[in-house]
């Protein structure tokens, strides 16, 4: 499955919101069935009243919602007015700048704010704050002003922007060349045996979940991926590692680590936001929920990034402290650990 949803190609007075590609396996399916599947936030009556519109299309006919998707059907969404991420809003958000010059900004992305416009999400985005800060921000392939990649709304972190157009040709290079660094912490169930490792495979649409992303070690499916990691620190039922990203996928730490049986620590998504390690009891199962309740998100967080400067050619390396809810919760684990080790005594 190939997705692009901020082409914005008028035709005929409609313009594209949403583009979707079947994979060869793909089983055949309804289409309101399948964009259900990858639209997220969006409700099925909603699809099923924009195919009766004529705005479903699939090969570029306009199709009913009963109509069967089926292997490399290409499926789009037109409306008669643009996609909202495209007619982005300057806003005066907070945006921690850790590092600025004439060139590039660093900035350490708060938890909970999206990088960009997208569905569901057309305002407080750091792409919404970044072009109030400066204007004529180069935009990339996907029209998203300053941005050479991303992390999700829930990850907090690290991010590189480019201010002109070399720097944004430059940096995207880097990022494609896999020689920037990117060093992540992330909080996973389960005792991680082996205290180093690499985890490899392919990393795809996920064919049972469309919102989430799946591991395909065999086969053509999916993009070539690639995590280091290093054990931190072992905390009885969770394990504290440091991951370093070979490439880039799009939730590449959560979907390797759930793939080798360690999900990311109250990751909702997948499946993260249950006691997966650990005691039946119940003074146990409330201590997890606080731990939950500490840290509302999935624990991960970019605490490294380095990369050549554009200009200067220099290797600049940015850290940034662990955030404030992630220490709390690993405190409260900390605390725990200490207790069973009591207990066993």
């Amino acid at each position: 499955m190939q997705e692009d949803t901020n082409l914005a190609i008028e035709n005929d007075d409609l313009y594209e919101h949403h583009r979707f590609v079947a994979t060869e396996g793909q089983e055949p399916l309804r289409v309101d069935k399948f964009l259900m599947n990858f639209i997220e936030g969006s409700t099925r009556n909603k699809i099923q009243q924009a195919a009766k519109a004529g705005n479903v299309l699939v090969n570029e006919v306009a199709v009913k919602p009963n109509h069967k998707v089926k292997p490399k059907d290409v499926v789009r969404v037109v409306l008669a007015y643009p996609p909202a991420e495209n007619l982005l809003v300057a806003e005066d958000l907070p945006i921690d700048i850790v590092y600025e010059d004439d060139d590039v900004i660093v900035v350490n992305k708060a938890p909970g704010m999206v990088v960009h416009p997208g569905h569901g999400n057309y305002s407080g985005t750091l792409v919404n704050g970044l072009i109030h800060h400066i204007e004529n921000l180069p935009k990339n392939s996907n029209e998203r002003p300053g941005l050479v990649h991303r992390i999700d709304k829930d990850t907090s972190g690290l991010l590189v922007v480019a201010k002109t157009e070399f720097a944004m040709a430059n940096l995207s290079k880097q990022f494609f060349d896999r020689t920037t660094e990117r060093l992540y912490y992330a909080l996973v169930w389960g005792d991680v045996k082996e205290d180093t490792g690499t985890i490899e495979g392919n990393i795809g649409r996920s064919f049972n979940n469309r919102l989430q992303m799946a591991v395909f070690p065999d086969g053509d499916h999916g993009k070539h991926a690639v995590t280091h990691y290093k054990v931190l620190e072992r905390l009885t039922y969770v394990t504290l590692v440091q991951c370093k990203l070979e490439t880039g996928r799009t939730h590449q730490i959560r979907a390797h680590f759930k793939y080798i049986g360690h999900t990311l620590f109250n990751d909702e998504r997948y499946g993260g936001d249950g006691v997966l390690k650990g005691t039946t009891f119940t003074k146990y199962k409330q201590f997890v929920q606080n731990c939950f309740k500490t840290l509302p998100r999935q624990a991960l967080h970019a605490k490294t990034l380095g990369f050549t400067h554009p200009t200067t050619g220099e290797f600049m390396q940015f850290n940034t402290e662990i955030p404030a809810d992630i220490e709390a919760c690993l405190t409260k684990w900390r605390t725990y650990s200490e207790n069973s080790k009591f207990e066993e005594e």
